[in-house]
C-alpha cells in the first residue's frame, strides 16, 4: 500500500490565512451589508505596468506564428530576462554574477519552499520570529523542524526574537545553525537591515558554515540610500548566501507568477564525507527535473519591467504603495499605538491596545470597524500581541479604514 508522506500532516489545519477568511465569509454571512476593507493579507490591487501588458500581448502574438513559436522554454530561464536583471538589479549596485547563477522561477514562494529539495532533511534551521509562515511549514513538511512543542516552537529550529527591545533586528544565534532565513525588508514588521547589520550576518555565516536563505522580495520598497537590496552588497556573501527575488510585490504579478532566485556557484554545502558541492549546479539539476520554467508570456513582461518605461511604471506604483504605508502609518500615530514599518516596506506592524490578543484584536476590528487584519501571532510566538497591516489597498480604502480603526480603538 501506499504510505504517506507524515510530516506533512504535522502541519496544523487551521491556516493563517484559511482561518482569517472564515472568520471574514461567517461576518459577511451575519452583516451581509457592512462594507468590508481588506488590510490584511498582502495581495496587490494595482493594475500591472502598461510596458509589462504590451510586451506580454506580443509574447501571446509570438505564440501563434510559427517562426516566432515558443514551446518547452530553459529551465534556468530565458536569456533576455537573466541579462536584464544582471544589468539592472546587480551590475548598477557593482555586484558581478553571470548568467548562470540566475534562475528564473514562478515566484518567490515556490523558491523558498522548493530550496529544500537540495539540502539534507536533518540540518538544524534558524528563523527570525515572527516570520512568514511559509519558510517554517516547508521545513516541517520534509522533517527539517523537528517537532512541535507545548510552547508552539519546533525542536529544531532556532528563534531569533524580534521584538521591540531590538527595534524588531534579531540577535545573531548564540549556537552554529547550518541554514539561516533572513527575509528583508521584513515581512511582517517592515524593518530593515543596515549593512552594517547584514554585515553582521554573513560574517556569522563565514565564521559558521552556515547557508543564508535571503528573500529580497520588497526590496523595490527601500527608501533609504543606506539600504542594502541585495545580499551581495556585502563582501563574502557570495560564498555563503543563496537570494530569492519576486516580481509580484515590484510589479504587481502576483497573479502572473515570475520571479527568480540567485545562487553563486561560490556557494557550497558538505555530503557526510566532508565533500563540498556546488549548490548552484544541485540547484539545476533539480529544476530540470522538477521544473519546466516560467512561461514565456511571463518572462516578457518581467523583461519590460526593466525598460525605461517599465521602470517608471513600477516606480510609480511602489511609490503610491509607500504613499499608503505613510498615510497609514500617521493615522496609527495618532491614535498612541505603537507602530513599526511602513518606511521602508509596504507593512505596518501594530502593537495591539493592552489586555488584546492578537486574534481578539483582528476580531474588535473586524466587527467594530469592519476592517480585516492579519493577527500577529500567526507569524510566530513572538507575534502575539500585534496586527499585520498592509499598504497594498486602493488609496482611499486605506484612507477610510484608518478612519474607521481611529473611531473604535
Amino acid at each position: 500500500m501506499a504510505l504517506v508522506n507524515e510530516h506533512l500532516m504535522k502541519l496544523p489545519d487551521n491556516y493563517l490565512f484559511t482561518d482569517i477568511a472564515k472568520k471574514v465569509n461567517s461576518f459577511r454571512v451575519t452583516h451581509p451589508k457592512a462594507d468590508i476593507i481588506h488590510l490584511g493579507i498582502g495581495d496587490v490591487t494595482r493594475p500591472i505596468p502598461e510596458a509589462c501588458a504590451q510586451a506580454m500581448k506580443a509574447a501571446v502574438d509570438d505564440l501563434t506564428r510559427p517562426e516566432t513559436f515558443h514551446g518547452y522554454g530553459p529551465e534556468q530561464g530565458y536569456d533576455f530576462l537573466i541579462e536584464a536583471i544582471l544589468r539592472n538589479d546587480y551590475a548598477q549596485r557593482g555586484i558581478s554574477l553571470s548568467p548562470s547563477e540566475i534562475f528564473i522561477s514562478d515566484g518567490a514562494k515556490s523558491d523558498t519552499g522548493n530550496i529544500g529539495d537540495i539540502l539534507r532533511h536533518d540540518n538544524s534551521i534558524g528563523v527570525t520570529d515572527p516570520i512568514y509562515p511559509a519558510y517554517i511549514d516547508s521545513n516541517v513538511s520534509c522533517g527539517r523542524a523537528g517537532i512541535l512543542g507545548t510552547n508552539h516552537q519546533w525542536s529544531n529550529v532556532v528563534y531569533m526574537p524580534c521584538i521591540p527591545e531590538n527595534n524588531f533586528i534579531p540577535e545573531l544565534p548564540t549556537q552554529r545553525v547550518d541554514i539561516i532565513y533572513l527575509c528583508y525588508p521584513n515581512n511582517p514588521t517592515g524593518s530593515v537591515l543596515s549593512k552594517n547589520e547584514l554585515k553582521k550576518w554573513v560574517h556569522y555565516a563565514l565564521a559558521n558554515d552556515t547557508l543564508i536563505l535571503f528573500d529580497a522580495a520588497y526590496e523595490a520598497y527601500i527608501r533609504q540610500p543606506d539600504i542594502p537590496h541585495s545580499i551581495y552588497e556585502i563582501k563574502g556573501a557570495k560564498k555563503v548566501a543563496i537570494e530569492i527575488r519576486s516580481f509580484s510585490k515590484t510589479a504587481g504579478f502576483t497573479g502572473v507568477r515570475c520571479g527568480y532566485t540567485v545562487i553563486p556557484k561560490e556557494v557550497t554545502a558538505a555530503t557526510l564525507t566532508g565533500e563540498r558541492i556546488s549548490l548552484n549546479k544541485l540547484w539545476s539539476k533539480r529544476q530540470n527535473t522538477k521544473f519546466n520554467g516560467a512561461s514565456y508570456i511571463a518572462q516578457r513582461g518581467a523583461a519590460a519591467i526593466y525598460t525605461p518605461e517599465g521602470k517608471e511604471q513600477v516606480k510609480a506604483m511602489t511609490d503610491y504603495y509607500m504613499d499608503n504605508a505613510r498615510l497609514m502609518k500617521r493615522y496609527l500615530d495618532g491614535t498612541g499605538l505603537k507602530v513599526s514599518g511602513g518606511e521602508n516596506a509596504p507593512y505596518l506592524w501594530v502593537k495591539a491596545p493592552k489586555g488584546f490578543t492578537s486574534w481578539q484584536f483582528f476580531e474588535h476590528l473586524l466587527y467594530e470597524a469592519h476592517v480585516v487584519s492579519t493577527p500577529g501571532v500567526g507569524f510566530g510566538p513572538n507575534g502575539e500581541g500585534y496586527i499585520r497591516l498592509t499598504a497594498f489597498g486602493e488609496r482611499k480604502q486605506c484612507e477610510e479604514g484608518m478612519r474607521r480603526i481611529c473611531q473604535y480603538l
